[in-house]
């Protein structure tokens, strides 16, 4: 990875502090090995301060808790999500986006990026203003690490949801305005290689920013050199982009070979069918998939209509479309996609690790979150039998 890492760091105090500490006892914890061991973790603050394999803890009196021997993994990071619980990030809406971070740590998900639309480029940077003026909040709900640009320096051609009106080529300016302008807290901003402008963009931007491929007609070529050049991201891996075959691989024949690259995973049922999905995890291996929700505000709401970047998204026994048939997002969440993985055969250890640490890594976070390791937040999830979250604890702060 060559984007600047240091400037991807998290440090905005998000979630209320609390000074004091507590046990969390009696846990089978994935460890930052990810594999599970009987544990005992003491949370300081916001921070993991001990892991103790002796178990020689009981929950104290004053908010421990006894795991009564349930798994404690860390908590999720959905580097991709519109929304949720019928608010969108394109809304504007300070009140909403309390919403969506309530909603995402209620089911297990701790911190995210904020994903924008193909929209009007002055509306995107008023979007990535106000994203980052609620980040500076006190909230008990998941955190931000950034915002993910996904739009407008699209194919029309594969535009999906995204609104086609509004898709333009590759403009260095307009990216580092609209950055500048909310403090640099784009951390990730999606690009069809193959249009005019693409290759300057990324000679210009890779050391400032995450740049993934995303919206795309690129040929496998095309793919390449963009990678070559520092491109070491795929969105939404074989959706809005040129199928996969023996003779035309595209994007998805270059990420296969690109040892560098990671790749997200809608994990839905719908977007990718399962026996796509465990021979990716076999190729990729289990240290570059990255699953994601690509969730849009009717996640946690039942079939009906909503709305996604100005456009009407039809949501029917769980899969959203825009009116023409296009998929619009998904209408899960990622501690779903999570468990589906687990279900279509990945191991949970492993489906885990590709909803935390993989993406952590992957926008330069994975020195704050990510995986249970002292020194680190105290992002955790503690499961119940059904794998489902219990308990979740965001920075330390027990939010559920």
């Amino acid at each position: 990875m060559v984007y600047n890492k240091k400037q991807n760091q998290t440090g905005n105090p998000q979630i209320k502090r609390r000074d004091r500490f507590m046990w969390i006892t009696n846990a089978e914890v994935l460890c930052d090995d990810f594999t599970f061991r009987k544990a005992d973790l003491e949370i300081e603050g916001t921070q993991i301060k001990t892991i103790d394999t002796t178990c020689s803890h009981t929950a104290d009196k004053e908010g421990g808790l006894d795991a009564k021997g349930q798994k404690v993994i860390p908590g999720l990071l959905d580097i991709h999500t519109h929304g949720c619980d019928g608010v969108d990030t394109c809304d504007g809406n300070i009140e909403g986006y309390h919403k969506m971070a309530k909603y995402y740590a209620d089911n297990g998900i701790t911190s995210y990026l904020a994903t924008t639309m193909s929209i009007d480029a002055k509306e995107i940077d008023k979007i990535c203003t106000m994203v980052h003026e609620f980040s500076q909040k006190g909230h008990d709900g998941a955190y931000l690490h950034g915002i993910y640009m996904e739009g407008p320096f699209f194919s029309k051609q594969k535009c999906g949801a995204q609104d086609p009106k509004y898709i333009i080529n590759p403009d260095i300016e307009l990216f580092r305005k609209i950055n500048a302008d909310c403090g640099g807290f784009i951390k990730t901003v999606a690009i069809a290689p193959e249009l005019d402008g693409a290759m300057e963009f990324i000679d210009a931007l890779k050391d400032e920013v995450l740049i993934t491929i995303a919206h795309t007609m690129s040929d496998y070529d095309t793919a390449v050199k963009a990678m070559k050049k520092g491109v070491h991201h795929v969105t939404h891996l074989f959706n809005a982009m040129p199928a996969f075959t023996h003779r035309e691989p595209g994007v998805v024949g270059a990420i296969f070979e690109d040892d560098h690259a990671t790749a997200e995973l809608i994990c839905d049922g719908i977007h990718i069918h399962p026996a796509v999905i465990r021979p990716v995890f076999k190729t990729l291996g289990y240290d570059r998939v990255c699953l994601i929700s690509d969730s849009m505000c009717a996640a946690g709401l039942p079939d009906g209509k909503y709305h996604l970047g100005g456009q009407e998204v039809f949501v029917k026994e769980g899969a959203a479309r825009l009116a023409n048939g296009a998929l619009a997002g998904s209408s899960t969440n990622l501690f779903r996609c999570m468990r589906n993985v687990h279900s279509f055969g990945i191991p949970l250890e492993m489906a885990v690790k590709a909803a935390s640490l993989n993406p952590a890594r992957a926008i330069g976070v994975d020195n704050v979150t990510g995986s249970i390791k002292e020194g680190k937040h105290a992002d955790l999830v503690v499961l119940d039998e059904q794998l489902n979250p219990a308990h979740v604890f965001v920075r330390g702060n027990q939010v559920k």
